[in-house]
């Protein structure tokens, strides 16, 4: 008995295979979906095992389920596929020949933003206890979740975040945009982490991990509760920072994210 052949073909398929699991894997993690997916395997190996055994009744039943269940997986994991583009799209200064194909070049973060404004406006809601959630847009583009909020294109200045996030103002649920010196949107709904966080995070901190985890823009969260700072980026969440250090932090956040794209750019 000889080994079955293997070509450089068959190792690609393998890889492809095992890359889109894994993706698959990564955007359902932390919901229900895994035990959806098991149960809609287990259906595809009965249907399997029902037409190699001839039984043609119960094979045509099986597949008209699996028939009308291909519609039915798209509708019920919208969610997760939605989670998954957004992390594939995320990656694409990995594909400098396909930026350039469709002229999607990385714009430059936004290094020489004023951030006075922004610290001074959460230091004093977060003495204040008013809760808020502020985006700071870098090189990917937040078009759908601009989209998802109010239109405002005004300047950014610290008493009109304040009014935004006032606690009965009409704008205060949801996150803010702040692109350059410029606030270009707010009420933004924004994607809630899959991660497993702990129960004392709030919305806004599930939501600003959520954010950080499809996009490399720099999330606040001030929380409505302890009046804490928190800072997200790149899949990380960290709490209770310091009014005094937040410049400094986002600062720090901003050169990482100015380095990767040299990094991309030099490869």
């Amino acid at each position: 008995m000889g080994f079955i052949p293997i070509t450089f073909v068959d190792i690609i398929d393998i890889v492809l295979v095992a890359s889109l699991l894994y993706g698959l894997y990564r955007a359902m993690k932390g919901t229900s979906a895994p035990y959806i997916m098991v149960g809609i395997f287990v259906i595809y190996l009965v249907w399997i095992l029902v037409k190699t055994f001839n039984l043609v009744l119960f094979s045509n039943i099986l597949g008209q389920i699996i028939s009308v269940g291909m519609l039915a997986i798209l509708v019920i994991f919208q969610p997760e596929i939605r989670h998954f583009l957004q992390v594939i799209g995320r990656q694409r200064e990995r594909f400098e020949w396909l930026t350039k194909i469709f002229n999607l070049r990385s714009r430059k973060g936004e290094s020489e933003i004023d951030l006075a404004p922004i610290v001074t406006a959460c230091q004093e809601m977060g003495e204040q206890k008013v809760g808020a959630l502020i985006i700071i847009k870098q090189s990917n583009d937040l078009g759908i979740v601009e989209e998802s909020g109010i239109s405002i294109d005004a300047k950014v200045s610290t008493s009109l975040i304040e009014n935004v996030f006032f606690k009965n103002a009409p704008l205060h649920d949801g996150a803010m945009i702040i692109s350059g010196d410029r606030i270009v949107a707010a009420k933004c709904v924004l994607p809630v982490t899959r991660q497993e966080v702990p129960k004392s995070y709030g919305m806004r901190h599930r939501a600003a991990l959520g954010m950080s985890e499809v996009s490399d823009a720099i999330i606040i969260a001030v929380s409505e509760e302890t009046g804490g700072i928190s800072l997200a980026h790149d899949s990380v969440i960290k709490r209770n920072i310091e009014p005094q250090r937040l410049a400094q932090s986002i600062r720090k956040l901003m050169r990482i994210n100015d380095k990767r794209r040299e990094e991309k750019a030099a490869e």
